[in-house]
């Protein structure tokens, strides 16, 4: 994006009630960095859960899809609903004139619908992120504002002792298109057409509010699918407000995810991406460079 482009923000999941003033603000931020900024028409429409109906939303999303003077669709927030409308989106214009998608958690379905037709979305904050503490989303936005205006980005995260990273030793870089988002819905997206192949890719996973033992059902899930078998690696981001079960699981959140992918899969833990304040941009369906540089690991988006 360049400066005078337009950004849409588009409701396509759940119902903004009383964020008026949070939109103004996330419009305002965007206006700031000298973006034009359209609403969709059903923004702030409720049927029940959703922000407007199945086809409202669809509409809106559809429209800011069609139109070429729209060079990114910001998503409002997440929630649930994004799968509802998947189907009933056209993308033929869309892919003469490709154009950023921007969002997380409900959103993977977006982005795993629109990785398979071969256009690159970035996993990052939704308008109502605005609403966090500005101290505690500096980082969030600036990855943000980098990306959209496609800036080279990489990261450097401190390394956990949960890691699993004996193919990177040595001072070896492993190299992959990354994909993923939200363990819930790429768990949902299989046997569709919007199931990602993960062959030969580094896959990053998020959850949020689950039981561990619904972590472990999910993993299962993809790992009967063969979403596993090549993977060059696994990055996993937050795992926020893991709910608590009557019966303990018996082991932490990390050993849980090692315990199902295979040994030889590289695990990278605690990248700041997902349902905290702090959650850096990434670009899926752009390569990335993973390297070990003393006590960290570093991802390196590659132009």
């Amino acid at each position: 994006m360049n400066i005078g482009d337009t950004i849409a923000i588009v409701a396509p999941a759940g119902v903004l009630k009383n964020r008026v003033e949070t939109i103004k603000s996330a419009k305002r931020l965007a206006e700031s960095w000298g973006l034009k900024v359209v609403l969709g028409e059903h923004l702030f429409h409720q049927s029940n859960h959703f922000s407007g109906t199945d086809e409202e939303r669809a509409t809106d999303f559809q429209k800011a899809l069609d139109n070429p003077n729209i060079k990114a669709i910001w998503a409002a927030r997440g929630g649930y609903g994004c799968v509802r409308i998947i189907d009933r989106l056209e993308y033929s214009a869309f892919l003469k004139q490709p154009k950023w998608i921007v969002g997380y958690s409900d959103i993977t379905a977006f982005h795993s619908q629109v990785h398979n037709l071969g256009v690159e979305t970035i996993h990052g904050m939704m308008a109502t992120s605005i609403e966090e503490k500005p101290e505690e989303i500096i980082e969030t936005i600036s990855s943000f504002k980098r990306v959209l205006f496609g800036e080279q980005i990489s990261y450097k995260i401190p390394l956990s002792d949960y890691n699993r990273t004996a193919v990177l030793e040595n001072n070896k870089v492993l190299k992959g298109q990354l994909v993923g988002g939200n363990l819930a819905l790429l768990t949902s997206m299989l046997g569709s057409r919007s199931q990602l192949n993960t062959d030969g890719k580094i896959l990053f996973i998020e959850e949020i509010g689950e039981y561990k033992y619904a972590i472990d059902r999910m993993l299962q899930s993809l790992k009967r699918a063969g979403y596993f078998k090549n993977l060059k690696a696994v990055i996993v981001g937050d795992m926020s407000n893991v709910k608590k079960n009557t019966t303990s699981w018996g082991s932490t959140i990390e050993q849980l995810i090692l315990d199902v992918l295979p040994k030889e899969t590289p695990v990278l833990f605690d990248f700041p991406a997902g349902h905290e304040s702090e959650n850096r941009a990434l670009i899926f369906g752009r390569r990335i460079e993973l390297a070990i540089i003393n006590n960290h690991y570093s991802v390196v988006f590659k132009k």
